[in-house]
């Protein structure tokens, strides 16, 4: 047995890797990433065993929260159909955490689990000492009676979501081979719901820990993170004083450090500064820049706002905005309307080879690749609304993701895709409630969930791209 002890001070959260087929997850791929829309594996998830007999109410809603916030993330991953408590054949929860081989006076049995067809079940128990929690995870391949991954996670009592958010992710990465992505974040701009000033905001991916980044009382728009997640770029609405005295209304760009909060006016150039992304390797900004004119092209600058190229002009004053590279940092989407109207086209990272991926709809924009760069997201007008769409990075394959209703029977708007790290997921906002709130989906829409729900309006969500 190895044991391996990881520690982050930024999530106050101690995990202890106490058995495990090999030192790692296992080699073996257990479900194979694209099948679950074939078939979902089984899975029994019996809520978590008490291994103390503190049982307080804290206690008890601590737990709680661990395990509903793990099954959500594990329906939401669509691998899974979790069997029903009611269909167990054994009370498990008179058992322990460990099969009859190893545990041969209170061990549980696999053949009442695979009696009703589960392929895996996860076992775990809590146990909590002081104001900390620690929940002993085991998960088992029930067909050849294998232990696949062993693990105790501690936590503060009040940090105790963050054990079922890594429970998940790890359940998922020793079954597929990818990391989940449920300790992300998302940055993006709200108002209060009164179309007033607008603020760049982060939170957890599920929408806990809202943290407020800006105080501009101005119009912050369209935020994007830096590769490592420790700087966000973004726009403000701000006036400009000229020698003259006189003030000139202008959208520029700022980067902020998440970490230190030290904000740096990066590019101020008359007219629009906005819709920037960064670089592959952090050191560069693409970004849509009028100079003072009437019309938008792509730039590339330095993070000191120093212009290192021009990537698109025009043709005859058309706008070129919202880039997006690809991961390998070769190519860019991006939104122009050199064809009469926005539609998504892709281009070298030079601003060669420029290529027109859509040409159906009304209105194409804010497209974003995904992480392992198979697709392209965007928001489509094809009637009065926009949804979301998705298609191959080639322009193939286009595919509808969203589609829903106001209260009142109207078509919702669904805007503003981006891809989770993973790139198994979307996030975006919809107005569907009232309010502009996010929502996050499966790429192909048919698992969706509600990530914020207040009276607040949403702008321009990006998910981090750091797999913590």
């Amino acid at each position: 047995m190895k044991i391996i002890v990881r520690y982050s001070t930024k999530l106050l959260i101690l995990i202890l890797l106490i058995l495990t087929a090999t030192s790692g997850f296992a080699d073996q791929a257990y479900i194979k990433v694209g099948d679950a829309k074939a078939k979902k594996s089984t899975l029994a998830f019996p809520y978590f065993n008490s291994l103390s007999a503190n049982n307080t109410g804290a206690v008890l809603a601590a737990t709680g929260e661990i395990y509903n916030v793990a099954k959500k993330n594990l329906e939401l991953s669509t691998y899974f159909s979790i069997i029903s408590k009611e269909a167990y054949l054994e009370d498990l929860s008179k058992k322990s955490l460990k099969p009859i081989l190893e545990d041969a006076v209170l061990g549980f049995t696999f053949d009442p689990l695979k009696a009703i067809g589960a392929e895996f079940v996860i076992r775990a128990g809590h146990i909590v000492a002081g104001n900390d929690i620690s929940v002993e995870m085991y998960l088992y391949h029930v067909p050849s009676n294998k232990l696949i991954v062993g693990k105790r996670y501690r936590a503060a009592l009040n940090q105790a979501t963050k054990i079922g958010h890594i429970l998940s992710n790890d359940v998922i990465e020793a079954l597929t081979g990818v990391r989940a992505p449920f300790m992300t974040k998302i940055v993006a701009t709200f108002d209060n719901g009164n179309g007033g000033p607008k603020e760049v905001v982060q939170m957890n991916w599920d929408g806990s820990n809202f943290d407020q980044l800006t105080q501009h009382k101005s119009i912050a728009l369209s935020p994007s993170w830096s590769p490592d997640a420790k700087k966000v770029a973004y726009s403000v609405f701000s006036k400009l004083i000229k020698k003259s005295g006189a003030s000139l209304s202008n959208v520029s760009l700022y980067v902020l450090d998440v970490t230190t909060h030290k904000r740096t006016l990066t590019s101020f150039r008359p007219g629009v500064n906005s819709g920037a992304v960064f670089s592959k390797d952090g050191k560069s900004i693409y970004l849509g820049m009028s100079q003072g004119s009437g019309s938008a092209d792509i730039y590339k600058i330095s993070l000191n706002g120093e212009i290192e190229s021009r990537l698109t002009k025009g043709p005859a004053g058309a706008i070129n905005v919202e880039p997006s590279l690809s991961p390998d940092g070769s190519k860019i989407v991006f939104s122009s309307e050199r064809g009469g109207r926005p539609m998504i086209y892709v281009m070298n990272a030079d601003g060669s080879n420029v290529k027109r991926l859509t040409f159906k709809g009304m209105y194409n924009s804010s497209p974003s690749w995904s992480p392992d760069g198979s697709k392209i997201a965007f928001a489509g007008q094809d009637s009065s609304n926009f949804d979301i769409f998705i298609m191959d990075s080639d322009g193939g394959n286009l595919k509808r993701v969203t589609s829903a209703q106001k209260p009142n029977g109207k078509p919702a708007h669904n805007e503003d895709p981006s891809f989770s790290p993973d790139s198994r997921y979307l996030v975006y906002t919809s107005n569907r409630t009232g309010k502009s709130q996010i929502f996050v989906s499966t790429i192909d829409g048919a698992e969706e969930r509600r990530v914020t729900n207040d009276t607040k309006n949403y702008y321009r969500p990006k998910w981090s791209i750091n797999l913590e």
